[in-house]
């Protein structure tokens, strides 16, 4: 799969008015874009550090993706996103090699980004997302 590198890890919050405060005064990070993905019912808010984001993960809709984790894991990590060239080919190659899909097509993500999730049930419990990388969408 050869990712080029760790594009984000996503962390699920109960609130983000109540998040990004913690990471921007206690890290000194700077929240740099807030953004509603409706289609799946969450607000994201991002961070960078070095090459790496932060993405955190407040569900708008309690049914919701990040909703349903909360109430039955309680706030922390959700997933680790690596970026990849050729996202599609990526998502062949992964069922091939008998890893099961939660998104066998790319769709769109958070800052405009083609994404899929890989199944945490062949990846050690990890949920997996493959973000495009930004260059290759062009």
């Amino acid at each position: 799969m050869e990712p080029t590198h760790i594009e984000h890890i996503g962390i699920a919050v109960r609130s983000l008015r109540e998040a990004i405060p913690f990471y921007e005064e206690v890290f000194g990070l700077k929240c740099y874009n807030i953004e509603e993905v409706e289609d799946q019912k969450v607000k994201t808010a991002f961070f960078l550090v070095g090459q790496t984001k932060l993405e955190l993960l407040e569900s708008t809709d309690p049914e919701g993706p990040i909703g349903r984790f909360i109430e039955k894991r309680g706030e922390g990590i959700h997933h680790i996103a690596f970026a990849v060239n050729r996202l599609e080919e990526k998502l062949v190659d992964a069922e091939s090699k008998g890893v099961k899909l939660i998104d066998s097509k790319a769709r769109k993500g958070a800052e405009g980004l083609n994404i899929a999730f890989l199944h945490p049930k062949s990846t050690f419990g990890v949920l997996t997302e493959l973000c495009e990388n930004r260059e290759e969408q062009n």
